[in-house]
């Protein structure tokens, strides 16, 4: 069992990195692969689930993520990848806020999330996310900055949404207004792009 793994980023995909520590290439499923840089040297804090004939590591920025990720994978209903979608919307405080006013609605927006499954998740969940509701963590408004020099980076966006379970009729609905925000980073696109999905 892993706590974490320290090594520098050589690939960054759309639902995954790869960490190479001591000549180990590492791919590691995270619910934000671009808030990674190329060649960075990060610590990665590491849950390791093993399922039938299939070992998978998914990985963390910090102990409160991974911390999350558990509380929403041991809800009945949601397996790792729908965990990590629900995650990749940054929005922790709007999560917690929504599970412990029972707003089924708003968690019903998640990729996969129907409406027992949704339940279910206030069920099992309220009053145990007490300590997210105060995240601060960046917006997609906050960030925008210079005006993005091509449409690699809007492309690059719509692949990582589509990993995260979203289907390509809900991506294309928001795609134009995606298209017109002035962002120059894949996850600047992908944050603005989770907010539209959400706001649906």
């Amino acid at each position: 069992m892993y706590e974490y793994l320290k090594g520098t980023i050589v690939s960054i995909k759309p639902d995954y990195i790869v960490l190479e520590n001591n000549g180990i290439g590492y791919l590691i499923l995270t619910p934000y692969p671009y808030q990674y840089k190329q060649e960075e040297a990060v610590q990665i804090f590491i849950e390791q689930i093993v399922r039938e004939s299939e070992l998978t590591l998914y990985g963390f920025k910090n102990l409160e993520d991974k911390q999350l990720f558990n509380l929403l994978n041991r809800v009945s209903g949601i397996g790792p990848r729908s965990a990590l979608a629900i995650m990749a919307s940054e929005d922790v405080s709007g999560l917690a806020a929504a599970v412990d006013a029972g707003d089924i609605k708003y968690l019903m927006k998640f990729p996969g999330i129907g409406k027992k499954t949704a339940s279910q998740i206030v069920l099992d969940l309220q009053g145990k996310m007490a300590i997210y509701q105060d995240d601060s963590l960046e917006t997609a408004d906050q960030m925008k900055s210079q005006p993005a020099s091509g449409s690699k980076e809007f492309d690059e966006s719509l692949q990582a949404l589509q990993a995260l379970g979203y289907t390509q009729r809900e991506i294309d609905k928001i795609s134009p207004k995606l298209k017109q925000t002035q962002l120059n980073k894949v996850d600047e696109y992908v944050k603005e792009g989770l907010r539209l999905l959400l706001k649906k």
